[in-house]
């Protein structure tokens, strides 16, 4: 690796900078309501059956809508279709408040509004990545990538901290401050200035709804890439179960819960600040493979720990090695991908991030409630190590990449 001349080149253009803000307002929301609605469903209900559900009722619309989603993002301006899935997350975030103030939730209502929030970020997901590449040139897009990273990272530390602590103080106030940060939020994307954006006007047919699946079905560095945070994530993801471990496992109340969940971002900003100033420039292959194996170890290792200054640290390797895995993907994935088709490339890869996630947080639910949470993550860890192996063997391309500004 070599140092980078500028560390902040991303940041010399003005409307990269309202979008990172906005970026990190929308994240941050987000987070501080997970965190709140994570703790408020299971002290409720004590079922990690429904904190399964949580993630799974936000994945399904991005799965149904995945063909339209990816389609809207090519053919209208991204910007403006960023700006109103913002507006819509918004309005589930008043519906949450609402019924936050009316006494206990009822899960059933819960899990409707947040299938709402699906929908929203089924739009939103794809059209922000796509937007990014027409903020900057080519030269600054690894940098942009690493920054705009930084920002779903530090909302994951401050959102979740944020929202433990409003969650203590008041049933309402977590949801009511994500709503209101949503809309500033929305502001600031609708205030930046059409960008240039290579807009598909191919006649709609099967062809170009499946555009994105072409894409990354013939790219196999690519679909590697994606099948490996897919898998790895979802079998070893533990955001779910973090109310459990806060409070069976480890003593600790909503607070505490808020720093588990910061954890892993502060782990993944401090990677995002090493590589933005020195990225990565031989061997990203096996520098992604190698991290994601580590990440597997580290969610193993937050399994087996009963001690809080040990969760708080494998959290802390969890996140970091995620990231060096999340910024290699996404610069193979958005730089060599055509801007014209890219709405769709980034639906599609939505639904593996989606998937990885949401459904990750349903399988673990889901785990926990028949094996327990502490088996759940120590063998999704062990699963995740597995992956790792796999796809390094079926996809040799991924393993052969070395320079990430020149793919073969």
């Amino acid at each position: 690796m070599s140092q980078n001349s500028d560390q902040f080149a991303a940041f010399r253009h003005s409307s990269y900078q309202r979008y990172f803000v906005a970026r990190f307002l929308t994240a941050f929301s987000f987070h501080a309501i997970s965190t709140a609605i994570g703790w408020h469903i299971w002290v409720e209900t004590e079922n990690p059956f429904w904190l399964g559900m949580i993630g799974l009722v936000q994945f399904l619309p991005a799965l149904l809508l995945v063909l339209v989603t990816g389609l809207v993002t090519d053919r209208y301006s991204r910007r403006i279709v960023m700006a109103s899935a913002i507006i819509g997350m918004a309005t589930g975030s008043l519906c949450l408040t609402i019924m936050a103030g009316s006494g206990p939730f009822n899960p059933i209502w819960v899990m409707a509004v947040l299938a709402g929030f699906g929908v929203a970020r089924a739009f939103h997901s794809p059209a922000s990545a796509s937007l990014v590449v027409n903020l900057v040139p080519k030269k600054d897009f690894q940098n942009a990538i690493g920054w705009i990273t930084s920002s779903w990272q530090l909302a994951s530390i401050f959102g979740p901290v944020a929202g433990g602590l409003l969650a203590a103080y008041s049933r309402t106030a977590p949801y009511l401050c994500a709503a209101i940060l949503m809309c500033l939020s929305a502001g600031l994307i609708l205030s930046i200035a059409k960008p240039a954006q290579a807009i598909s006007k191919k006649k709609i047919d099967i062809g170009v709804l499946l555009g994105g699946f072409k894409y990354i079905w013939k790219t196999k560095i690519v679909l590697g890439a994606i099948t490996l945070d897919l898998f790895a994530v979802m079998l070893g993801g533990v955001v779910a179960l973090m109310p459990i471990f806060a409070k069976e496992i480890l003593g600790m109340g909503p607070s505490g819960l808020g720093w588990l969940r910061a954890a892993p971002g502060i782990g993944a900003i401090a990677v995002v600040i090493w590589m933005t100033r020195f990225p990565i420039k031989d061997h990203a292959g096996l520098i992604l493979l190698g991290a994601v194996a580590l990440f597997g170890a580290a969610t193993a290792l937050f399994g087996f720990s009963t001690s809080i200054w040990l969760s708080l640290f494998a959290l802390f390797l969890v996140g970091a090695l995620d990231m060096v895995s999340v910024i290699i993907r996404e610069v193979l994935l958005q730089l060599w991908t055509p801007d014209e088709v890219r709405g769709r490339v980034n639906a599609v890869n939505s639904i593996f991030l989606m998937a990885s996630n949401e459904l990750g947080e349903a399988r673990a639910g889901f785990f926990a409630a028949k094996w327990g949470a502490i088996v759940t993550v120590i063998g999704g860890g062990i699963a995740a190590i597995g992956v790792t192996a796999l796809c390094g063997m079926f996809f040799p391309q991924l393993r052969k990449v070395r320079q990430l500004d020149k793919v073969d």
